[in-house]
């Protein structure tokens, strides 16, 4: 299990941006589960919408993506000079609005991996329900690369 003090050290996300705050299971190279806990108070309430609060939909995704990024850090050589991109979302669906006092359960497993690129596939539940999945990609640069 990792608690936010951890993920903080892999993922480069900050408030408001990041959308995990726990994982309850991770193996290496296969699979990652991890939670968010959406509270009223997310600053994107105020205007998603205002009479009827609802997560909006990309940052579900983008959670599922935050996910599968943690899994991809303890996956690869080296992690602490790389930096994950998402780079592509494939047949996701929506199904069910995620509100306040929700926790989603983020599932990511590893669909593909070839060369830097690596496909995952994902789904957002709550209270065992999927509110959401689809495939998402991400790819790896180097740290180096981004300075020159």
């Amino acid at each position: 299990m990792l608690k936010i003090e951890k993920i903080l050290r892999i993922l480069p996300h900050r408030y408001p941006f990041l959308l995990v705050d726990r994982v309850l299971k991770l193996e290496k190279g296969k699979s990652i589960v991890a939670i968010k806990n959406v509270t009223f108070n997310e600053p994107f309430f105020q205007g998603h919408f205002p009479e009827y609060k609802v997560m909006p939909g990309v940052l579900v995704v983008e959670a599922m993506a935050q996910a599968g990024g943690i899994l991809l850090f303890h996956s690869i050589p080296d992690p602490e000079n790389k930096l994950v991109f998402f780079s592509k979302i494939d047949r996701m669906k929506f199904r069910k609005p995620v509100v306040p006092g929700d926790q989603l359960r983020l599932e990511v497993e590893f669909v593909k991996i070839k060369g830097r690129f690596y496909h995952m596939r994902g789904k957002a539940l709550v209270e065992e329900e999927i509110v959401a999945e689809g495939e998402i990609m991400a790819f790896l640069t180097n740290l180096e690369e981004m300075n020159e």
